[in-house]
């Protein structure tokens, strides 16, 4: 039994081991499925051309019935945001830059001197001071990181190398970038924005998002806020920082949230509650920062979908918070587990099977005609069960926060730590209650 939804699994994840993937599917609900493939671009010298195998789209997959969770979801390819040294790995650009109430002032009417042709636009504090601002002073917390492995003296194979971004959380060396950039990899070297470079470790990768810590051995480092990726609106004014091809570092671009909660199939993974942006996207761009307006970061980019214009995803920083949290304390990089099984509640879904609620997640294994089954969705001997919570119980809130379509269950219990008690309210034959439940630790590799 597993901590995610029946039909549209919402906490699957990489184990330790998985591999950089460069290509996968994205199966959104009511759109037609579709091949996407990185768009093309000349590499610069002296590096060679990507091969044109990059751009073959992954072999399609069998095309499942569309259930009602299917519906709000596209289909099509999505690939991870590395870049590869000799073959450039799946490119994601996409930082956030939050809307202030700056933002938002008209201005200033246009004069024009009729004895002149010069037009007096006075300057005022709009969205490219406000995208100035944030490159400014997250610029120098962007770090590019570069990976390669060990020489085999038994074989003449050349290891792999790559190139991606990431972002310094703590002045004292602590770096927060994406698994594929470095799982895998035998040797780290992180180059800060005025040329430094140190040597890096991976201190750990975590086993349900595309998310690593690397540390690097120094004090008094640039180190960016922390945002609160919950608060961002679709529409905000985003930017993206990183080091696109692996040869512009600190490259800025600049876009807009464009929805929030996605789901998406990378090649052995699934990657769920993300922020989709329109922020320019490139290779060697992942494990960068996505900013608001006060330069803090609101999450950090990993994958962009294939053949499209403006189509990144980037990891709420929300997720990321615990392992930071870990990593400065010492501890291992470990996940929270409920153990059930469940299904997200829309609309749709409450009308079909009779719900009380339209909101919230259905402690259920339903079957291929999206009906209950008896089977058990509880994990015996879990958290959940010894809370207290069953089968066909609704959970509708955790720790006062509401279950709904931008905050689903695993996204709400992903912020907390394992061991931590939480306070869950559960509706059960059309009553509500609250229950507690402490948190275990998510087994490594739980598909």
């Amino acid at each position: 039994m597993t901590d995610r939804p029946d039909t549209d699994p919402e906490a699957t994840g990489p184990d330790d081991e998985t591999k950089p993937h460069d290509s996968a599917f994205f199966s959104p609900r009511s759109e037609p499925r579709s091949e996407w493939a990185a768009p093309r671009w000349t590499e610069p010298e002296p590096r060679p051309p990507t091969p044109e195998h990059w751009f073959e789209t992954a072999p399609r997959a069998r095309v499942e019935p569309v259930t009602a969770q299917q519906r709000s979801a596209g289909i099509g390819t999505v690939v991870t945001t590395a870049l590869l040294a000799a073959v450039l790995a799946s490119g994601g650009t996409f930082v956030a830059l939050n809307a202030t109430g700056a933002l938002d002032r008209p201005a200033p009417a246009t004069t024009v001197d009729p004895n002149s042709t010069t037009v007096n636009q006075p300057i005022t504090i709009n969205e490219s001071s406000a995208i100035v601002n944030v490159a400014a002073r997250s610029g120098p917390a962007v770090v590019q990181i570069r990976t390669g492995g060990e020489v085999d003296p038994n074989t003449t194979t050349i290891p792999p190398s790559g190139v991606g971004s990431g972002v310094i959380f703590n002045s004292n060396g602590w770096i927060l970038t994406n698994r594929h950039v470095v799982a895998g990899s035998t040797t780290v070297t992180v180059e800060l924005k005025d040329g430094t470079e140190y040597p890096g470790t991976i201190y750990g990768i975590d086993t349900l998002t595309d998310l690593a810590i690397v540390k690097v051995d120094a004090t008094g480092l640039t180190a960016a806020a922390i945002g609160d990726s919950d608060g961002l609106r679709v529409g905000q004014l985003v930017v993206a920082i990183g080091s696109p091809l692996g040869t512009f570092s600190n490259s800025v671009t600049s876009g807009i949230v464009s929805a929030k909660g996605r789901t998406i199939q990378t090649e052995g993974s699934q990657l769920n509650n993300l922020i989709q942006t329109d922020a320019a996207i490139n290779p060697g761009n992942s494990g960068g920062p996505l900013l608001d307006a006060t330069a803090a970061v609101v999450g950090i980019n990993t994958a962009i979908a294939r053949d499209s214009t403006g189509i990144g995803f980037s990891i709420p920083i929300n997720l990321a918070k615990p392992l930071m949290a870990q990593a400065i304390a010492g501890q291992p990089l470990a996940r929270p587990y409920i153990g059930i099984r469940f299904v997200p509640i829309d609309g749709q879904r409450a009308k079909e099977l009779n719900l009380p609620v339209t909101d919230g997640a259905y402690v259920r294994i339903l079957d291929a005609n999206e009906q209950p089954t008896d089977q058990d969705a509880v994990e015996s001997g879990g958290p959940a069960a010894s809370a207290g919570i069953k089968t066909g119980d609704i959970i509708v809130s955790i720790n006062g926060k509401p279950i709904d379509q931008e905050h689903p269950l695993n996204a709400l219990v992903t912020q907390f730590a394992p061991g931590e008690t939480v306070s869950i309210v559960i509706i059960r034959d059309g009553k509500q209650s609250t229950t507690s439940v402490t948190l275990g630790t998510r087994p490594p590799g739980l598909g």
